[in-house]
């Protein structure tokens, strides 16, 4: 067996970790740790300069580890890992050492101590990495079809994004048509453009699409299996449809928040949504003379606290429609303040106003009062600027209220393996890296599903799940990171412990040569480690954190602890 040779890499990270950490000592420190061969600084180690420096060293010193002690492992690891295996390093021989989140940012007042730290951590590392084991990437097939769950704009749109692709995909909605929650709303903001003619197209297309299965009034009753190989049972009018797909992207949307016991909502007749008012005008409705709208109905509120995004978008809307309409009708606003993001919204905000539509605010803390008998007359308001109450006819109340999550999303939730926010909404795997994909590979979220979203927002999720739905399914195959769990079913006694903890439903127990046993799917597990800190009996490891390896970096802290890392 080759002698281990590590290589370290210490990054200056410009002034994020060189502006506190003393790097200098710290590459003079690792030149005296054991089986170190290489140490080298670099004032950014992620450029193309640090990556060629990794792979030039390997080769000048026959290196068979590699440490590189830098910022955050998120964004970074893969390129070093990248680097390595272009050197012919199995890149699952590297290891990653955080001296700037876990060192120079947390201590960047104390270089003393940053700098100390950092020699801990970098000591650690190399003491690991001396145990690093080459590892094979686990390889399936993938099933060349996707389902969508959902047949709104944004579901219609994904579906579109894939089968242009020549990819089968299967269209699931509940309802009877296609078109979701925007089939309520009479017209579209900015352009004011009618509902159906920007609806009915798109739907013609999906219907129409020879490599699109449309399931109307179906539910999915079940969901099994990984990334590549989905089981999905798909239930309508009282039969199932078993179904085999690769990928799953979740459009189901939202629905308007129905305010009961608020505002005297359901209890007069002429209090509505703002829904319920785009209804009644799509039907022909005469257009009222005194009309008042109060915003943040149910939202930014304890039992709520999200704002809904575009609800004062809406508001202004409906409320240019109605003096578009009857200039001399009275629309008043009624709002905490008003969310006008954008060019486009601030300008229909300003063109509000010029019509005559009034803005007020109110104080949450005393909100408006409906008044009237059997229907809504007037509306009692605390005007915050002139510090008096008033009194505004109404003969329409229109509410603005938030779209909230669907009562099904916790089923669908279980069912996906996927998890769900505060709000009920699905819970994205990373906001800003990973925005439409979930935590669980293969499955993909996209429109208000994911959070309020309107319908330049839907369509551009759509496109971006469809994208990254669409990899695996053309390349055919998917590689599991092989940072996964592994039993050894000699010491393993069937407790169950792990098949209970883990969240992906990666452990099994099955027959084996030793027995009933503990099975870990690859395709499944994303190595969180769950089931190795439930193991009684220390059977389950995960592969690149195994106990030797975990043991040796505490081993190497241990070791100078009375030098004291504050000393």
């Amino acid at each position: 067996m080759p002698k281990t040779r590590v290589g370290v890499f210490v990054c200056h990270c410009g002034n994020n970790i060189g502006g506190v950490v003393r790097v200098p000592e710290v590459v003079e420190y690792a030149r005296t740790l054991p089986n170190v061969a290489c140490v080298e600084d670099n004032l950014y180690t992620c450029s193309e300069e640090g990556l060629s420096s990794i792979r030039e060293q390997i080769a000048e010193h026959g290196l068979n580890r590699v440490v590189v002690a830098s910022c955050t492992p998120r964004t970074h690891e893969p390129l070093f890992r990248e680097a390595c295996e272009q050197a012919g390093l199995n890149k699952y021989l590297f290891e990653f050492v955080n001296i700037r989140e876990h060192c120079s940012w947390v201590h960047m007042h104390d270089p003393a101590m940053a700098t100390q730290k950092a020699k801990e951590l970098v000591r650690m590392g190399v003491a690991k990495a001396r145990f690093l084991e080459p590892q094979e990437e686990f390889e399936s097939s993938v099933f060349p079809a996707a389902l969508v769950i959902g047949g709104g704009v944004a579901g219609m749109t994904a579906a579109l994004g894939l089968a242009n692709q020549g990819i089968q995909v299967h269209l699931v909605e509940r309802d009877q048509e296609l078109g979701g929650l925007i089939r309520e709303v009479r017209t579209l903001f900015p352009a004011g453009q009618a509902t159906e003619e920007v609806l009915q197209p798109l739907a013609e297309q999906v219907r129409n699409h020879r490599q699109i299965t449309v399931h109307l009034g179906s539910e999915v009753e079940d969901v099994g299996g990984f990334i590549g190989d989905f089981d999905v049972a798909v239930k309508a009018d009282g039969q199932v449809n078993n179904l085999k797909v690769g990928a799953v992207i979740v459009a189901t949307g939202a629905e308007e928040l129905k305010p009961t016991g608020l505002y005297r909502y359901s209890e007069l007749g002429n209090v509505v949504t703002q829904l319920e008012f785009e209804e009644r005008f799509k039907r022909g409705a005469d257009v009222p003379r005194d009309v008042v709208i109060i915003n943040c109905v149910g939202a930014r509120i304890p039992e709520r606290t999200y704002c809904g995004r575009f609800c004062c978008t809406t508001a202004i809307k409906n409320a240019i429609w109605i003096k578009e309409r009857e200039p001399e009708a009275s629309v008043f606003v009624l709002h905490r303040d008003v969310m006008a993001y954008g060019v486009q919204i601030e300008e229909s905000y300003r063109r509000a106003m010029e019509l005559g539509v009034r803005f007020l605010r109110y104080d949450p803390e005393n909100p408006p009062q409906i008044l009237g008998d059997g229907r809504a007359e007037a509306v009692r308001v605390q005007h915050q600027l002139m510090g008096k109450e008033i009194v505004l006819p109404a003969e329409l109340v229109v509410l603005t209220t938030p779209l909230v999550a669907r009562d099904d999303n916790p089923r669908l939730s279980k069912m996906l393996k996927v998890p769900l926010g505060g709000e009920g909404f699905f819970l994205e795997a990373h906001l800003k890296l990973r925005p439409i994909e979930f935590s669980t590979d293969g499955v993909y979220v996209c429109g208000s599903a994911r959070y309020p979203a309107n319908i330049p927002e839907s369509v551009s999720q759509a496109y971006a799940s469809a994208a990254k739905a669409s990899i695996p399914i053309r390349e055919g195959v998917v590689r599991a990171e092989a940072i996964t769990a592994l039993c050894d079913e000699r010491t393993c006694s069937a407790c169950g412990n792990c098949v209970e903890v883990c969240p992906f439903g990666a452990v099994e127990l099955q027959e084996g040569r030793f027995g009933r046993t503990a099975q870990v799917n690859p395709a499944q597990c994303k190595g969180c480690g769950c089931c190795v800190a439930a193991c009684p009996s220390g059977a389950m490891q995960q592969s690149g954190f195994n106990d030797r390896q975990l043991l040796s970096m505490i081993g190497a802290l241990a070791e100078e602890m009375t030098g004291g890392v504050g000393e």
